[in-house]
């Protein structure tokens, strides 16, 4: 396992930045082929607009918020110049949260909803579709990275990864991929295409934070603590990643339940609603 595709000279085309890159295209084409079927909420220039936000929101929501959760030394530590050390900037060096990701999305469709006029739930439902690819994508480039390994196991898959001791773990970077990932694509891809999902406001999002959070919440339970954080776990007997999808669980919960009990938004028949 190497971190990198290829590399020439200095440089090197990381697996990490694949993801990002491949995920974010996946979800710029597949939304602009959602809002072309009935009952779109936006046009395509509010596709684009997201594509640009959503983008930079991920980015920089992951990247912040994985050094407010997982690293805050990343904000105490300062080079010779007393400005903060361009180690908060290093994201090729990996260290990104789901849950700052989560507030960067929500940030910029805030932001577009408002400036377009648009329905922010049922925004929410288009862009939720999509995200699964990128978790999918992402984990398997952890992977690749020989990072975020399991707990020490004797399952008969268990593996030893370089920087991990020499006790097999868990690949619980698979496991994330297949439940976070595959699983969810599969299942949000079907409730959108195959079902009327989409034209109850909040439903799509609903199920999608309902079911990365619980798998986020399993998947956990594999997953070595990151070291700065073991003695957390240890002491209140869930991990930084399973205390902040409890909410998320909750969250997930309520608004599944408020877009089941909801009227639907209409036939899908005739030109885009809410727009």
């Amino acid at each position: 396992m190497r971190p990198y595709l290829f590399e020439i000279g200095s440089f090197q085309l990381r697996f990490y930045s694949l993801a990002y890159l491949i995920g974010v295209i996946f979800a710029y084409w597949h939304l602009s082929k959602m809002i072309k079927a009935p009952g779109a909420p936006m046009a395509q220039r509010h596709a684009d607009d997201l594509f640009f936000y959503c983008t930079l929101g991920v980015i920089l929501g992951g990247r912040l918020g994985y050094a407010l959760f997982y690293q805050p030394a990343l904000f105490t530590t300062f080079d010779g110049e007393g400005f903060v050390s361009w180690n908060l900037l290093r994201l090729w060096d990996g260290g990104m949260s789901f849950h700052g990701g989560v507030l960067g999305v929500l940030a910029a469709i805030t932001w577009v909803s408002r400036r377009g006029q648009l329905s922010f739930l049922r925004v929410c439902d288009y862009i939720a579709v999509n995200v699964p690819m990128g978790m999918l994508l992402g984990r398997l480039a952890n992977f690749n990275n020989g990072e975020l390994w399991g707990r020490v196991s004797d399952v008969s898959w268990a593996m030893v990864f370089p920087g991990g001791g020499d006790l097999p773990r868990h690949p619980s970077q698979l496991y994330q991929a297949g439940l976070e990932g595959a699983l969810l694509l599969v299942v949000m891809l079907l409730l959108f295409w195959k079902t009327r999902a989409r034209y109850r406001p909040g439903l799509l999002v609903g199920v999608f934070t309902l079911g990365i959070a619980l798998a986020r919440f399993i998947n956990e339970f594999f997953r070595e603590p990151d070291a700065q954080l073991a003695e957390f776990a240890r002491e209140t007997g869930l991990s930084m990643g399973q205390w902040l999808s409890i909410p998320l669980i909750l969250v997930g919960l309520a608004v599944t339940v408020y877009a089941g009990l909801r009227k639907s938004s209409g036939t899908g028949a005739g030109k885009p609603a809410d727009v």
